[in-house]
């Protein structure tokens, strides 16, 4: 399992100190779209270039103009691109094709997906990444629940990766679920040691990997 470093709601500073802080421990970076929204393209650029061997996640949310956005993050040096998995068929399979001419990968965002029958049709697609993901707002009325996986249970095709509010307490129980990607932001951002933050997470994963 890999962690992924959420970087949302930071300045340009913090997120290239906190990227150097956790590298040893983190396996892929995720821009955030506050960040990208604060920054623009430019960032992507930046952190690429700065990391070049992290895996680079634009969450760009797309859920329109799929073709130009994924050109957007793809050029800018990100190797996935995020798309919102309630986008029309057509959003979908245009990002879907311009990463596969580049050599890219499209995560679909689940996020406010409830219905087994979405999951399905976003296979049919060609999706072969999702990430399910517990919403900031939701996370506003407790933790994220675990029932979130039962969209993907049945779906053995699905990478996953999962995401929202998860911390030292939380991981636990989203290991037991065994996803490909652990998406973390906030518990290793604004910890005061960061550093040993990533590092006693990735330590947890590994344990329990190495248990399993």
């Amino acid at each position: 399992m890999n962690i992924q470093l959420a970087l949302d709601r930071l300045s340009r500073e913090e997120c290239f100190n906190l990227i150097k802080e956790t590298e040893q421990s983190i396996d892929s970076i995720e821009v955030g779209t506050g960040v990208i929204k604060e920054y623009g393209m430019s960032i992507v650029r930046e952190i690429k270039e700065a990391f070049p061997d992290k895996v680079l996640v634009a969450d760009m949310k797309t859920c329109d103009a799929g073709k130009f956005e994924a050109k957007q993050a793809f050029e800018a040096g990100a190797d996935i691109t995020t798309v919102m998995a309630f986008s029309a068929d057509k959003t979908i399979a245009d990002t879907l094709e311009v990463a596969a001419k580049q050599g890219k990968r499209v995560m679909i965002d689940l996020l406010g997906i409830t219905d087994s029958k979405r999951i399905g049709e976003l296979e049919k697609l060609g999706v072969d990444l999702v990430s399910l993901h517990f919403g900031k707002d939701m996370q506003l009325d407790g933790e994220m629940h675990l029932d979130l996986f039962n969209l993907v249970e049945n779906n053995s095709t699905f990478e996953v990766a999962v995401a929202g509010g998860i911390n030292i307490e939380s991981l636990p129980d989203i290991l037991e679920k065994s996803p490909n990607t652990i998406i973390v932001g906030s518990a290793i951002t604004k910890a005061e040691d960061s550093t040993g933050m990533a590092k006693e997470m990735k330590g947890m994963i590994n344990k329990y990997e190495n248990n399993y």
